[in-house]
């Protein structure tokens, strides 16, 4: 299958990988998610990304979620996999348990634990190009995931040149850095060959207004509809109602920062928050994360159903 001309735009799911209490992945209930963001009308679903708990899953759980993804969204929407991990011989065995499926490309972070700088960051790319064929390469820019890492725009934009990297997933929080992005791709003339995504969900008309293609927000396993209607504002020039939707999931993403019952950490309110919302809209059977996760308890889980139910969306049988 040749792959090299694909490349991502639009409203790209970072989806949550549904868990059995067991810890085993859901996949009936990863199937059902993926058809209610595709239904929903996304143009993408990005499999083991922050959002989907990849570091804490065995690879063989990966390749469960990887392979169930693809099954299920079976050529309606594109697929991109999360393939991070500590080092590049690592990510390049990642790469070989999916690269015969008909997948959209894959998406790297710099290495992370050791410490690294530019000139180790982009090797680590450009011997992940020359392994996987034609499949695009998308960079995942997180620096606090990273240990701080980051490229700059001209580093990136080398890459790019080079044939190296399909895109950038943005997750840095930047709005002068997505800009210095936009501009640097426009400088090289690779507005048609380099993707820029933003990986807020709070800035989406902003970033859209700026010259980005997409957006991966985490929210979107939640309302994903409410994200393909700020988009499609947004890109029919409807500044208003761009505007206005993005003040209404402006309003939602407060899911991820409930107070909760047991001290935890922002990875484990945030994605609870997710999964308790998405168990409430009926797409998933549990909530359960992945160890070592603090769970929200039935009462947390209540103020997130409070929310979903004041800001939207409406679950399937009430709309």
């Amino acid at each position: 299958m040749d792959r090299s001309g694909t490349r991502l735009r639009g409203v790209v799911v970072p989806m949550i990988t549904p868990l059995r209490p067991d810890g085993e992945v859901d996949e009936e209930s990863l199937a059902r998610h993926v058809d209610h963001l595709v239904g929903a009308g996304v143009h993408g679903i990005f499999v083991l990304g922050t959002t989907g708990e990849f570091p804490f899953l065995t690879d063989a759980r990966r390749t469960t979620a990887v392979r169930t993804t693809v099954a299920a969204v079976d050529g309606r929407a594109q697929v991109v996999v999360g393939v991070a991990d500590t080092a590049t011989p690592r990510v390049l065995d990642h790469v070989a348990a999916v690269a015969d499926l008909p997948i959209d490309g894959v998406v790297v972070t710099a290495p992370f634990y050791a410490a690294t700088s530019a000139p180790e960051i982009m090797e680590h790319f450009r011997l992940i190009h020359r392994t996987v064929g034609d499949i695009p390469v998308y960079a995942y820019e997180n620096p606090p995931r990273v240990n701080g890492a980051t490229l700059a725009s001209n580093d990136l934009i080398t890459l790019a040149s080079e044939g190296v990297i399909a895109g950038i997933k943005d997750s840095s929080g930047s709005d002068a850095q997505l800009r210095r992005h936009v501009l640097a791709r426009r400088d090289a003339g690779l507005e048609s060959d380099f993707v820029i995504l933003t990986g807020s969900e709070l800035t989406v008309d902003g970033a859209l207004l700026i010259g980005v293609d997409g957006v991966v927000p985490g929210l979107g396993n939640v309302d994903p509809g409410g994200y393909v209607e700020l988009h499609s504002a947004a890109r029919n020039g409807d500044v208003e109602r761009a505007r206005t939707e993005q003040e209404r999931l402006f309003r939602l993403f407060a899911i991820t920062a409930i107070e909760t019952t047991h001290p935890m950490g922002p990875s484990s309110r945030a994605l609870g928050a997710f999964k308790a919302a998405a168990q409430h809209l009926g797409t998933i059977a549990h909530r359960t994360l992945a160890a070592p996760a603090v769970p929200l308890t039935d009462e947390d889980a209540a103020r997130v159903t409070a929310l979903v139910t004041r800001h939207g969306p409406t679950r399937p049988s009430e709309s």
